[in-house]
């Protein structure tokens, strides 16, 4: 059974790993014309939604195999790890209103440029938090 649950956190961690890139799409999407920059934005709405289940997988496997585990995990580090899991739940989240915002602002030739910097920022704060939560996966014994 635990490898069942540990195959679908690795499939969690794929849908996941979107944010690893999302910056990039993000910042390149300024370049683009303006019909390519919405259908960027929402397919980028999209992954998004499709990440966001993917947090739901890892959050359920990773809590079964925390409580399953023999590695002796320490309470400082489940600690820290669901943060950055809530963490990345959040800016998810917070992120889909400015896409929505963003999308439905270049249909209607409005300026968009705050949009923009927020989901910038909130990309970017999203990426650092998966590299992170992926050290603390990797080096589990730190703390």
């Amino acid at each position: 059974m635990g490898r069942v649950f540990f195959f679908l956190h690795m499939i969690g961690t794929l849908a996941v790993g979107f944010y690893l890139v999302l910056p990039f799409i993000i910042g390149s999407a300024q370049k683009l014309s303006i019909p390519a920059r919405e259908g960027t934005l929402s397919a980028v709405g999209g992954l998004n939604r499709f990440a966001q289940y993917g947090l739901v997988i890892q959050f359920l496997t990773g809590g079964y195999m925390m409580t399953q585990g023999d590695d002796g995990y320490s309470v400082a580090w489940m600690v820290i790890v669901v943060v950055l899991l809530l963490a990345m739940f959040a800016l998810g989240g917070i992120m889909s209103k400015p896409l929505r915002l963003a999308a439905s602002g270049l249909r209607e030739n409005r300026d968009v440029s705050g949009h923009m910097g927020k989901l910038r920022s909130l990309s970017s704060l999203l990426a650092v938090t998966l590299l992170l939560m992926v050290f603390f996966m990797v080096y589990n014994q730190i703390i």
